[in-house]
C-alpha cells in the first residue's frame, strides 16, 4: 500500500495555562508531506516538569524509530520504543531529582506500507474521519472512561465529572511501566483525515462538533483554523494537535504496475 499525505498541519499552544506542557513531533515549521512519523504528547498536569516529560518522550520515541525502524513498525518495536523512553525518564530524574513524578500521555501515528499504525497512552486521542464521521477513535485511558464502560456513569456525565482528567496510563519511568494500545488501520481512503490531539482540544470541542467541522469538507488549513479558533476562545488548558489528510492510496500491486507502465513509456 502506498499512502501519500497532503501537507500536514500542527498547532501547540499554551491556551489558558502559564506554560505549555504539550509537545509535538515534528515541529510544525519542519513538517512536510513526506513525513511518516507523528507524535503528540501532553505532560500530565500537576506533575513536576510536565513540559520536560512530553518533550523528552517525543525526542526519545523518534530517536528510537530513526535508529531501529526497518519497514513498518511492529508492535514489539513500539513497545521497546516506550521502554527506551521510560529509561530516558529515569536518567533525567537521576540528574534532576526535582522532576520525580513527571509523566506524559502519548499519541503516535506512522504512515507505512501496510497501512497506518496508531499507538496511544493516556487521554490524548487519535481520530480517523471520513465524510465527517469518526470511523475510528482511540479509547481514553482515564478514570471516567473506565466508569462509562462499567455503566457507572453516562458519557454525558463523564464530560462534567470532577475527575475527568484523571488518567490511568502515562509514560513515567521504569518504576511504573506502561503498555501502549497499538492498532494497524488498513481501511484508508483518499480524503480521510487523521486528527491527533491532546485533551485541551477535546475539552473545548465535543465529538459531535468535531464531526460537524470535518463534514464541512473544507481544506485542511480551514479545518485547522476552525479548531484553533474554537480552542483559543474556550481553552483553559494547553491544546495541541496534528491534522493529516490522505491524498492518495494505492495498493502495492497497482503501484508496481503503474511504475512498470511508466517505465515502458519512456524506454
Amino acid at each position: 500500500m502506498n499512502i501519500t499525505l497532503e501537507r500536514p498541519y500542527a498547532i501547540s499552544e499554551k491556551g489558558g495555562r502559564q506554560n505549555n506542557e504539550d509537545s509535538i513531533y515534528p515541529l510544525s515549521e519542519l513538517v512536510d508531506s513526506e513525513q511518516k512519523l507523528f507524535i503528540v504528547c501532553d505532560g500530565v498536569g500537576g506533575a513536576e516538569k510536565g513540559e520536560i516529560a512530553s518533550s523528552l518522550a517525543c525526542e526519545s520515541l523518534q530517536t528510537f524509530f530513526a535508529t531501529f525502524l526497518d519497514g513498518d513498525p511492529a508492535e514489539e518495536l513500539i513497545r521497546k520504543a516506550v521502554q527506551y523512553t521510560e529509561v530516558r525518564f529515569d536518567e533525567y530524574v537521576s540528574l534532576h531529582p526535582e522532576a520525580k513524578g513527571m509523566a506524559t500521555t502519548m499519541t503516535l501515528v506512522h504512515v507505512g506500507e501496510s497501512g497506518i499504525t496508531t499507538a496511544h497512552i493516556g487521554d490524548s486521542r487519535i481520530y480517523q474521519f471520513r465524510d465527517g464521521q469518526a470511523i475510528y477513535q482511540t479509547e481514553d485511558h482515564s478514570l471516567v472512561h473506565s466508569l462509562v464502560k462499567l455503566g457507572t456513569i453516562t458519557a454525558d456525565e463523564a464530560e462534567r465529572h470532577p475527575q475527568k482528567n484523571v488518567i490511568t496510563r502515562a509514560i513515567q519511568g521504569t518504576g511504573s511501566p506502561v503498555n501502549a494500545e497499538i492498532r494497524l488501520l488498513t481501511d484508508i481512503r483518499p480524503g480521510d483525515y487523521f486528527l491527533m490531539c491532546t485533551d485541551g482540544v477535546t475539552d473545548c470541542i465535543r465529538p459531535e462538533t468535531l464531526s460537524a467541522i470535518f463534514s464541512q469538507a473544507g481544506s485542511p488549513e480551514s479545518i485547522k483554523n476552525i479548531i484553533v479558533e474554537s480552542c483559543s476562545a474556550e481553552a483553559r488548558d494547553n491544546y495541541s494537535f496534528y491534522l493529516l489528510r490522505i491524498q492518495d492510496v494505492q495498493n502495492s500491486s497497482n503501484y508496481k504496475q503503474y511504475i512498470l507502465s511508466f517505465l515502458y513509456t519512456i524506454i
